[in-house]
């Protein structure tokens, strides 16, 4: 039977969308490594009951619990007291926790120059060094230590208890796992296998209809042991599909036949991204990269540089928002920017020629558009964008018409840009 864990993501803040919760995600991932499906995340407010609802709820059909945040000094911070509660375990001071994270907060202050009344200072210590009993304590890598609990009556899962903030989260997951509640939960685990292919251009409709006629040649999905998810995702198409080794045969045929029916849409398995295609590509030809960017601004070059390494392959770039700053730094010439506006195939290419003689790079790229709310006309819409890349041979470009809000807008260009920047590669 496969080991299933839930998670618990506490805080007002991630539930009112304030904050995005990192943490669900990641530990699912985590725990898919070790062989343990996630059946639920749950996201909670700062409410005692809530949370002492949603961990009975939880401990009834999972194999582990794991909570994220409420660990730190404030009123609203219930996690540890809440736990303790569920699990039927009395709290107590642990006078060396204590200790220790009172010189931990000692130094944090030292090196902010904040002083603190003595007074506020213990009592928020004494707080965060306030345990449940037989629970195993995570040293703190911030103020918070991590815990786990187990059900003093015996019958439920112990539940993980991890600070908030994805920094001190991260680092203590890896001795949460050594701890001998937790590990006799990875120890019935199975391998559970994910594999991903991304495709970019074919609708969703049309990834379905593959699906359907490989159930019609090779039988059900599901019943082979294949859980496949899908997701479109700014213009691109995610195919992932969880199973267990015995299923592996199964997975090879769908492969197969995604390649096969998505043809050169395909762009990357095995959890590479387009950036991951380009990087690669430019690093293994030595080649190098300029962008000149007016509608987003600088976001194709700050995704290119999101990648470790890329100054190796990317030299610069320019943000070029009004006509002026177009040709003076890039070098559109006037004449051509009044006889067809900004907006054009014309103004973008130019727009990467510019960038590739201007820097010397290999590729140029040129981004011009509406990205709205306001700006549009009937001949040039919100959402009209035209993407150009210069190579050696010439200019590739190509027209968009994007709908969503001015943020979509944005994100989806740069995706797009990135993908002709591939194709331009892949013809080269």
């Amino acid at each position: 039977m496969a080991v299933r864990a839930a998670v618990v993501v506490t805080g007002t803040e991630v539930l009112t969308g304030r904050v995005q919760d990192a943490n669900g995600p990641w530990l699912a991932e985590r725990l898919r490594e070790l062989g343990v499906d996630v059946g639920r995340t749950v996201v909670v407010g700062d409410r005692r009951d809530d949370l002492a609802a949603a961990l009975r709820f939880l401990l009834a059909d999972h194999d582990l619990v794991l909570t994220t945040g409420g660990l730190g000094p404030t009123a609203d911070d219930l996690t540890a007291e809440v736990v303790a509660e569920v699990q039927g375990r009395a709290v107590h001071l642990d006078e060396q926790l204590e200790a220790r994270i009172h010189g931990i907060v000692a130094a944090l202050n030292a090196r902010r120059g904040w002083s603190p009344p003595t007074e506020v200072t213990a009592a928020a210590v004494r707080k965060q060094a306030l345990v449940p009993e037989e629970a195993v304590v995570l040293a703190p890598v911030g103020t918070a230590p991590g815990l786990v609990v187990t059900d003093a009556a015996g019958g439920a899962p112990p539940v993980v208890v991890l600070p908030g903030p994805p920094s001190e989260l991260r680092p203590m997951w890896s001795e949460a796992v050594t701890t001998a509640p937790v590990r006799a939960v990875l120890d019935r685990a199975e391998e559970l296998r994910q594999a991903e292919i991304r495709a970019y251009g074919p609708p969703e409709a049309e990834l379905a209809g593959h699906l359907a006629r490989h159930e019609q040649v090779h039988g059900s999905l599901a019943e082979a042991g294949l859980e496949v998810t899908t997701c479109v995702r700014d213009g691109e198409l995610e195919i992932v599909t969880r199973y267990r080794p015995e299923a592996q045969a199964a997975y090879d045929l769908l492969a197969a036949s995604l390649r096969d029916g998505l043809g050169a849409a395909v762009f990357a398995e095995g959890g590479r991204r387009v950036d991951d295609v380009v990087a690669e590509a430019l690093l293994a030809r030595g080649e190098t990269i300029a962008t000149a960017e007016s509608c987003t601004a600088g976001l194709l070059a700050g995704r290119i540089a999101d990648r470790p390494g890329s100054s190796a392959y990317l030299i610069g770039g320019f943000v070029t928002y009004a006509n002026e700053a177009k040709t003076a730094e890039v070098g559109v010439p006037t004449e051509l920017l009044d006889a067809v506006g900004a907006v054009s195939p014309e103004v973008a290419e130019a727009m990467a020629e510019g960038a590739r003689r201007r820097l010397g790079t290999t590729y140029g790229v040129g981004i011009t558009g509406v990205a709205g709310p306001g700006g549009g006309t009937p001949e040039k819409p919100v959402g009209l964008v035209h993407v150009a890349v210069a190579h050696p041979d010439g200019v590739l470009h190509r027209r968009l018409n994007l709908g969503g809000d001015r943020a979509v807008i944005r994100r989806r260009t740069v995706v797009a840009a990135l993908h002709l920047v591939r194709e331009a590669l892949q013809r080269g």
